[in-house]
């Protein structure tokens, strides 16, 4: 007789059925895990051990052999820790051998017998219910399971407690959803003086979903603008909460199983790699494009960065998507993030300010920005300048607008796109193309003739083209205008002439 388990292995935030087989013959004493089992499947052995004497149980002195089906697909993660006791537990009839049947089952063993929390349940519910099987997972992870939908959850907290619930001695409660109590909390606009052209530039930004670069001497408030955006962004939606919850729950970053009605906001420092930028490592985990998924991510002094992770922007900017490449297997994250940078304008940070530019102007500048290529530039769609306060803005007392009222027009320009878009896959002027981009956002005869001057004086290039109609439309949308005339594309082509040749010049 073969005892069976069904658990789960995953692929980024896909799961796929593993068939954990345990069989205990006659034969030396032996624990052997087959089935490209990594070193954290095979320490199981000694967790399970320790764990089952806790309890005054022993395994028989024989053979037991546990094979991970298919056997050709690594296994990685201390998820099969409590699989592999059930298959063995079954195996020696401690429990009814139909008892797991129709469950999927995740769990890491204490040496206790307490059953801790791991990573990626809320992805595992959601196949458990395409399934129409129950779940097994730990106490901690309740909660977490319980947004999948309709299913049978079993979250034990204890070992114990689990095999007192299949013998009919213990009643295990059902977990309830949670989310986290507190509200979000972001900082507000109204503590930034000044800076008007930049706040109008976010509000934009905001408004259509789009990309920005700041450009401006240290201190004029770019990192404090940058991490307002999230507070004036629209609040999630059940189907965003989902999303963002899915990718923490991969990445372990689900506390006591709650979902977060935050906007996630990474800013890596300067000196991140390419794996913790894109995702990747040993055991291919999510990087900061995902992180950031359905939320900002900011690059603060971005030709610091390395070149090569720069340039590995390039692609989720365009597919909101992330492929990260292995011999054995290709792992897909999802990365719909805003990407918000800032930087100076030269290395020492003054150029053009005559009283503390460097004697190497202009030429540190332009070496300086040369650090970013044009391909990344063209995919950012607002490139505005933010200059250092005069002594007037500074001492002035005029009270500043707050990040309530400027996300209240946001919201109104979100609902307008939500509403024009309803029958389309897209849910910001951000994603327009093909079709829907020249149905939505063509311009007034006199705002086209005037586009098409500026691409052939600026060299726009055909991406560049169709992002300021996309800013335009945005533009429109906050003032409430049907169509697109020369006033919103005039406003959209002064973000899209990059600050930098402005600062350089």
């Amino acid at each position: 007789m073969v005892a069976r388990v069904r658990t789960l292995a995953f692929s980024g935030i896909e799961t796929s059925d593993i068939d954990v087989q345990v069989h205990i013959a006659a034969g030396m004493p032996a624990f052997a895990i087959v089935g490209m089992a990594d070193k954290a499947v095979v320490e199981s052995r000694e967790r399970i051990r320790s764990a089952l004497s806790s309890m005054g149980l022993s395994l028989p002195p024989k053979r037991v052999t546990v094979n991970l089906s298919p056997a050709d697909m690594p296994k990685e993660g201390s998820h099969y820790d409590l699989p592999i006791t059930l298959g063995l537990l079954a195996e020696m009839q401690v429990i009814p051998a139909d008892a797991v049947e129709q469950q999927i089952v995740l769990g890491e063993l204490a040496l206790d017998g307490a059953i801790a929390p791991v990573s990626g349940i809320l992805p595992a519910a959601m196949a458990a219910v395409a399934r129409e099987c129950g779940i097994i997972c730990p106490h901690a992870n309740g909660p977490e399971a319980a947004w999948a939908g309709e299913l049978e959850i079993l979250a034990p907290r204890h070992l114990l407690s689990l095999i007192n619930h299949f013998k009919g001695t213990q009643l295990l409660s059902t977990p309830k959803p949670a989310l986290e109590e507190a509200p979000p909390q972001y900082p507000d606009f109204s503590d930034i003086r000044g800076q008007h052209t930049a706040k109008r530039a976010l509000e934009i930004a905001a408004a259509g979903g789009h990309n920005v670069l700041m450009v401006g001497p240290p201190g004029s408030g770019k990192s404090m603008l940058a991490s307002r955006l999230p507070g004036i962004l629209p609040p999630l939606g059940a189907e965003e909460i989902l999303d963002i919850s899915v990718v923490q729950s991969v990445a372990g970053l689900l506390e006591g199983g709650k979902l977060t009605q935050q906007r996630p906001f990474r800013a890596p420092h300067h000196n991140c790699s390419m794996a913790a930028m894109i995702g990747g490592g040993t055991r291919v985990k999510p990087g900061e494009v995902t992180l950031a998924h359905r939320g900002v991510l900011f690059l603060d002094e971005l030709p610091e960065f390395p070149r090569q992770v720069l340039e590995s922007l390039r692609q989720p900017l365009e597919t909101r998507n992330v492929t990260v490449a292995r011999v054995q297997s290709h792992t897909t994250f999802p990365a719909d993030f805003q990407l918000v940078a800032a930087m100076n304008p030269c290395r020492c940070g003054y150029l053009g300010d005559p009283a503390r530019a460097c004697n190497k102007a202009p030429r540190c500048g332009e070496d300086y920005q040369a650090r970013l290529s044009g391909p990344l530039l063209d995919r950012i769609d607002l490139h505005v300048e933010v200059p250092a306060l005069s002594p007037a803005e500074i001492a002035t007392g005029e009270k500043e607008e707050s990040s309530a009222t400027i996300a209240t027009r946001v919201l109104a320009a979100r609902k307008i796109q939500q509403s024009r878009y309803a029958d389309a896959n897209v849910r910001c002027n951000r994603a327009l193309e093909g079709d829907l981009l020249i149905q939505h956002a063509t311009p007034e005869d006199d705002a086209r003739a005037m586009l098409l001057q500026a691409v052939d004086q600026f060299g726009l290039s055909m991406r560049g083209h169709n992002r300021v109609l996309r800013v335009a439309r945005t533009i429109a949308d906050l003032a409430g205008a049907q169509t697109i005339t020369r006033t919103h594309l005039a406003e959209a082509l002064s973000y899209r002439l990059p600050a930098l040749q402005k600062a350089v010049a």
